[in-house]
């Protein structure tokens, strides 16, 4: 379970909404069933989100006052039979605001895996208004995703229990515990989903990327990829390195790590980031509320984690806030610097004796709403993951690991590390150790990469570039904190990235944003 920090940025959406209720009370051919590329999008009036989609209003009209519109597109079920059985996926759309100056599609994956582009988009999309100005800003959500025949697993209740049992054991009883909870909620993800398991790999959503350029009317992808989302543009380059448009990755993911890897490297970046938020507290003119001192803010942390191991305290009636729950809201709102504030007041609370807040962020990273339903965010995270990575790990393997894992992180160690046995006994094989983004002969890809990142730590974007190959990824690096570099608002950031995607000007390799 502890893989959900994997989920990157995909449930940032959701933990803005909550907590300010809370707070103010291979080759290039084009798809080969020509049937498809020439099918015809119903773009209609948006409904309201589905529960696979986390539930809500329909999105809110544009600040013009233009509405959102919605539709699906077929695609293969299993693009090794392209004329077999076909799945729909959903699309969303905002038109450009200057038909005469328009582009093409802009086409947004915000991350996760498993996050709901329909969602996301309308939530972020003020953010995106310049970049509206000559493109329909486009997103959908990924096959096995919302409404995007969607992967399920468990059931609200079945979650509930899932998310409440501790993912950090310490003795044989909670090993075995934590196994037996994994596996049933794998068996629960093959009974549920058995047809979907086999074809929800990122080369499948690639291959649908390319698709619905097709369908789109675009002769070129153009693309801005966030977290995962610049996993699965690497790999759409790497397939389709000349349909390659103006492309953005911000938040890279490193594409030469295996699962362990990357599991650890997250270890570093959250411990990083619970460095910076320390520092940034007692450095504040006003007294830090939650300690004296950069250290004593995080040894009272591990303090309060050591007590919730044995002693939990009440959350969200009837749940408690317990050790777990506690590590993944700290690393919830360590994702944007926006949610320190919450962080802090949410650790004042827990010292007290109340975990409402420490719970409602960790339930935001889970995909879960205030009424008790989730949406399908886990079961499709860990649906993606464990078809894309070959790495099967055991409650063994993790133990050797635990000294390696720990000496990164006191607080955030054994949450990953045992994060790793959640593809254990899982009914398909992965793909491989590592994702292929090499893109010889693609347009330049501006990688992005942000210095106080915790989920994809900055050291990817490099790692990015230089797999994608010569001559394609241009890197510019932010000095900034939280996850991702765009929507820090960052005149520098946005200039770079603005200056590509609507006029074509590569940024000078190298250029670092503060």
């Amino acid at each position: 379970m502890p893989t959900l920090l994997r989920l990157r940025a995909a449930a940032l959406t959701a933990t803005a909404v909550l907590l300010s209720a809370v707070l103010a009370g291979c080759g290039e051919d084009d798809a080969e069933d020509e049937d498809l590329t020439r099918q015809e999008l119903d773009w209609e009036e948006c409904p309201a989100p589905s529960e696979a989609q986390g539930g809500g209003a329909p999105p809110s009209p544009l600040p013009d006052g233009g509405e959102w519109q919605c539709a699906t597109i077929k695609a293969p079920l299993d693009w090794d039979d392209p004329e077999g059985d076909t799945i729909d996926l959903a699309l969303i759309r905002a038109r450009a605001g200057d038909a005469s100056r328009r582009i093409g599609s802009l086409i947004f994956n915000f991350g996760g895996p498993g996050g709901s582009g329909i969602t996301s988009l309308p939530a972020f999309a003020e953010g995106y208004e310049t970049l509206r100005t000559r493109y329909d800003l486009v997103s959908f959500d990924p096959r096995g995703v919302g409404r995007s025949a969607p992967v399920i697993c468990e059931n609200d209740q079945e979650l509930d229990a899932y998310f409440q049992q501790d993912g950090t054991p310490d003795d044989a009883a909670e090993r075995t515990e934590l196994l037996d909870s994994t596996k049933e909620f794998n068996e629960a993800c093959e009974q549920n989903s058995k047809r979907m398991l086999p074809h929800v790999r990122t080369t499948d959503a690639a291959r649908d990327l390319d698709l619905m350029r097709q369908v789109l009317g675009d002769g070129k992808l153009h693309y801005f990829g966030i977290s995962y989302g610049t996993e699965l543009g690497g790999v759409y380059a790497h397939l389709f390195p000349r349909r390659v448009g103006r492309a953005v990755f911000d938040a890279v993911v490193d594409p030469t790590q295996n699962a362990e890897q990357g599991s650890l490297g997250q270890v570093k970046g959250f411990q990083l980031a619970l460095d910076n938020f320390a520092e940034h507290c007692v450095s504040q003119t006003e007294e830090c509320p939650i300690g004296t001192s950069a250290q004593d803010v995080k040894d009272r942390i591990a303090r309060l984690l050591r007590d919730l191991d044995s002693r939990p305290i009440p959350g969200v009636f009837p749940r408690e806030l317990t050790q777990t729950a506690a590590t993944s809201g700290i690393a919830q709102a360590l994702y944007s610097q926006d949610f320190w504030e919450y962080l802090t007041e949410g650790l004042q609370q827990a010292y007290d004796g109340d975990g409402r807040i420490l719970l409602l962020l960790s339930d935001s990273m889970n995909g879960r709403k205030e009424n008790g339903e989730y949406s399908n965010l886990a079961a499709a995270n860990s649906a993606i993951n464990c078809a894309d990575d070959k790495p099967r790990y055991d409650t063994a393997y993790v133990e050797r690991k635990l000294p390696e894992f720990r000496a990164a992180s006191d607080l955030f160690g054994d949450y990953l590390a045992w994060g790793m046995i959640s593809c254990i006994d899982w009914a398909v094989p992965g793909a491989a150790d590592h994702p292929d983004v090499s893109a010889p002969g693609a347009a330049p890809i501006l990688v992005v990469g942000n210095t106080g990142d915790p989920a994809t730590p900055y050291e990817g974007a490099r790692k990015m570039v230089d797999a994608l190959g010569e001559g394609v990824g241009v890197e510019l690096t932010y000095r900034g904190q939280g996850h991702g570099a765009y929507d820090s608002e960052n005149k520098c950031v946005q200039d770079a990235v603005n200056g590509y995607l609507l006029d074509g000007k590569v940024p000078r390799a190298g250029t670092v944003c503060t």
